[in-house]
């Protein structure tokens, strides 16, 4: 029985050492950061790093008072900030191709049917992580800081520090894009079995309230941002709740289907 099973086993015999393992692992980084790199030169030459800072400082340049610009309250930051919004979408332009070197490194120990979801599943992380930060420059921000500056005292004058403005603005592109991912946590955890979708339904009003602390928590003190959050993550949770039965039942093993198949027919015979 034992020997059937191991024949069965698709796996069985591909087990690698750990130090191939991570072998395969600085290869799939190497690879990742060399596309960072390409994608970062090509951006460099065009459109430049000059662009994509005003690009990325539009939102907040267009609710300044007028004649107001931002500011550079250190000697290097003319230079090492627009760098980083280089180097950062650099990593955006080549998102699927990253995800994609994850998904390479642990596709070997997947079984068939795993593969099948799996790649389709990362690939739709990554639109899912392009939605939140897409979501968050021509929307939360621009709202955002209009909320924010209609509050700033005539005698106050409104000059962000470049380098702070990019700090803001990229943790709400991680916690956006993050938070974006509810729907294959949501899927997830119903394929795995580690939670039932009737207790996902009944724990809905707890989740509306655990978006709402998450908003507060990790987004400026202001309103528009905090909603602007929460309110996704909710739609968000209840399409992973929609798409969690679906996606439990196409990405069973083959045995399993066979076996659900087979009890819907004798359930069938015995009405």
């Amino acid at each position: 029985m034992s020997d059937k099973s191991s024949q069965d086993d698709e796996l069985a015999g591909t087990e690698q050492p750990f130090v191939q393992h991570l072998m395969e692992l600085r290869d799939r980084l190497v690879k990742a950061l060399i596309a960072v790199g390409i994608a970062a030169a090509l951006l460099f030459f065009f459109p430049g790093p000059g662009t994509l800072y005003d690009w990325l400082a539009a939102p907040l340049v267009a609710h300044l008072p007028s004649g107001s610009t931002l500011i550079a309250t250190s000697v290097i930051s003319p230079f090492m900030v627009p760098l980083k919004v280089l180097m950062m979408v650099g990593v955006l332009a080549v998102l699927p191709w990253i995800m994609y070197q994850i998904w390479a490194f642990v596709a070997p120990g997947l079984y068939s049917h795993e593969k099948k979801f799996a790649l389709p599943l990362i690939m739709f992380g990554s639109l899912l992580a392009y939605a939140g930060i897409a979501f968050v420059q021509f929307f939360v921000l621009g709202n955002m800081f209009k909320f924010i500056q209609h509050f700033t005292p005539a005698s106050v004058a409104a000059t962000p520090d470049i380098a702070s403005y990019v700090e803001a603005i990229l943790s709400l592109y991680i916690a956006f894009a993050a938070a974006f991912q509810v729907p294959i946590v949501v899927m997830l955890l119903v394929r795995f079995g580690l939670v039932e979708i009737e207790k996902l339904k009944a724990f809905r009003g707890y989740f509306v309230v655990l978006a709402f602390v998450i908003a507060a928590v990790i987004t400026p003190p202001d309103v528009i941002s905090q909603l602007a959050l929460a309110l996704p993550m909710c739609l968000l949770y209840e399409i992973g709740i929609l798409g969690a039965g679906w996606f439990s039942r196409v990405s069973r093993a083959p045995d399993a289907q066979e076996a659900a198949g087979t009890e819907v027919e004798k359930s069938t015979d015995g009405h």
